[in-house]
């Protein structure tokens, strides 16, 4: 179902990102995060997608796979376990992320990500599968542009992911290789299109929903792009989201909240577009009544004032 209200999408998802990677932790135990799924849930959101199982050598439960090949360091919470009852519990479906080394594959040792990613493929599963919110997986791994063997590699995994559960559905958020993300070194739209269309070409049976993220081309271009996006998607019968991130990229400094007009701006394009769903990195820390940042509190009231969402008893 799409949520359109003065001409733009609600946001009906988020990443849950609790084994970050440039963004400082809430420090939240299990009260505080049921408090912030209960936000969620009033505005509207009934997805979660765990961004990743672990990051080099932290991880969200004590994984045996990525143990063998990784000395992680003492997990002493299964934090999976409690998302996915959190999940269960505010009637979300929740999506199932993969591990990022970010040794390996940035090496170019594109086997080992694989083989590490196959074997905690099936961990999860027969780790957690039964857990009723279990809606699906995301690949962890974020990719601008064509590089070598990697399309092929996240194939790979993806067919693990459909296989081991019965074809549960499959999500990957790549980013655009805008000016934000690489300054000069930038491609253009329709470079942009050319590598696109071979990377679904390779993806497409393996991959169910792209979600582009949306934060790293300028905002006069922003819609082109979400449209070429949605058409390469189409084409490739795929389903398309989009990536609205509530954090600003525009700042001197990483991260804060993003402004709540620039949030506007990119809804509305999404919409125009006609993506399918819109979700955000991340509710957590930038949009939350609850983050440690005063600002994502106001983000957070000006989107419910917007949207006429009555959030009075979370205020009090």
């Amino acid at each position: 179902m799409l949520f359109r209200q003065k001409g733009i999408m609600r946001i009906t998802g988020t990443f849950l990102d609790e084994i970050t990677f440039d963004i400082p932790s809430n420090n939240w135990g299990t009260a505080q995060w049921d408090m912030d799924f209960a936000a969620m849930k009033r505005i509207g959101i009934d997805t979660v997608i765990i961004i990743r199982s672990g990051l080099n050598r932290q991880a969200i439960f004590n994984s045996k796979a990525i143990s063998k090949k990784v000395k992680l360091l003492p997990v002493h919470s299964d934090l999976a376990q409690m998302f996915l009852e959190l999940a269960e519990k505010h009637k979300m479906k929740l999506f199932f992320g993969t591990y990022d080394s970010n040794i390996f594959w940035r090496d170019g040792r594109l086997q080992d990500e694989v083989d590490i990613n196959l074997e905690l493929v099936d961990e999860i599963w027969q780790k957690y599968g039964k857990c009723s919110a279990f809606a699906g997986w995301y690949m962890a791994h974020e990719f601008g542009r064509l590089y070598g063997d990697v399309p092929k590699s996240l194939k790979k995994v993806a067919d693990r992911c459909k296989a081991v559960s019965g074809g549960l559905p499959v999500i990957m958020s790549p980013y655009m290789w805008g000016k934000k993300a690489v300054g000069e070194d930038a491609i253009d739209i329709e470079q942009h299109r050319k590598e696109w269309n071979d990377i679904l070409s390779i993806l497409h049976k393996s991959v169910d929903i792209v979600a582009f993220q949306d934060g790293h081309v300028d905002y006069n271009e922003l819609k082109d792009y979400i449209c070429v996006n949605k058409q390469l998607i189409n084409k490739y019968q795929m389903t398309a989201w989009s990536n609205v991130e509530s954090f600003d990229r525009d700042m001197p400094f990483n991260f804060p909240p993003i402004d709540w007009r620039k949030m506007q701006w990119k809804l509305d394009f999404a919409a125009q577009a006609g993506v399918d769903k819109c979700i955000t990195f991340e509710f957590s820390h930038f949009m939350s009544p609850y983050s440690t940042w005063p600002s994502a509190r106001n983000l957070f009231f000006r989107y419910c004032e917007h949207f006429g969402i009555d959030i009075k008893e979370l205020c009090d």
